[in-house]
């Protein structure tokens, strides 16, 4: 991924927040062209700008070969809640987990917004019983065993797999929960049903079919101005 300046900015704003808007108004979202043209580039927000932890040295390198999705367990709440809540699993799964990192490579909030966590050189984690190896991590904030998902957040979460599928040629097939791989409820059963109803595939084979999606990293005071105004409710 490229890191965006501030040139850049203005010209991508309308990455995953305005495909979403897209999406919600449109009666079938496959099949518009708008839809199409405004997943092709997306804004990442860099680590620095969600107020992340220096990873610690180590873990374990890896060749990604598959796509995996997970959600938080906790309800979210307000979408204002979602960089504080990465921050506290950053806090958690290194100083009580004792691992180098957070978990997971991307996180997904309920309003679309995508967020970089983990090197995705380095395995995953997770306190279930499967090998992450090969696996890209993705992360959507909430219970979805208690929430549902928003159209924003089903987008975003397909725009990250898609830049995955392309960056490390990686097929769409291999998707999966964590469920799949362990004894979890995880990613809870209504985020879950869009994986075993075929929608998050098909949703990423679009994206694939337009041209793929540039991830465009979002780094620096504009992008921590922009965590603020998630956090205030902007």
């Amino acid at each position: 991924m490229s890191v965006v300046s501030r040139r850049q900015l203005l010209r991508l704003a309308g990455g995953v927040a305005s495909a979403s808007i897209v999406s919600a108004c449109s009666s079938d979202t496959r099949n518009t062209s708008a839809h199409l043209t405004a997943a092709s580039s997306a804004l990442l927000l860099c680590r620095d700008a969600w107020g992340a932890r220096p990873a610690r040295p180590g873990g374990k390198p890896h060749t990604i070969t598959r796509m995996t999705l997970h959600h938080e367990a906790v309800v979210l709440g307000d979408n204002r809640n979602a960089p504080e809540r990465l921050r506290h699993d950053q806090r958690y799964h290194q100083d009580q987990k004792g691992w180098i990192d957070i978990a997971y490579h991307v996180g997904v909030d309920r309003n679309g917004n995508l967020y970089e966590l983990r090197n995705t050189a380095i395995a995953g984690d997770t306190a279930t019983d499967y090998d992450t190896t090969g696996h890209f991590l993705v992360l959507c904030e909430g219970d979805f065993d208690q929430e549902s998902v928003s159209e924003a957040q089903l987008h975003g979460t397909a725009v990250a797999f898609a830049w995955a599928a392309k960056k490390f040629g990686v097929a769409s097939s291999t998707l999966a929960g964590h469920r799949d791989f362990a004894q979890t409820s995880c990613p809870g059963a209504n985020l879950y049903a869009h994986l075993s109803s075929g929608d998050l595939k098909r949703r990423i084979d679009d994206l694939l079919a337009a041209g793929g999606v540039d991830l465009q990293g979002f780094c620096g005071p504009e992008a921590a101005a922009r965590v603020a105004a998630i956090e205030a409710g902007r």
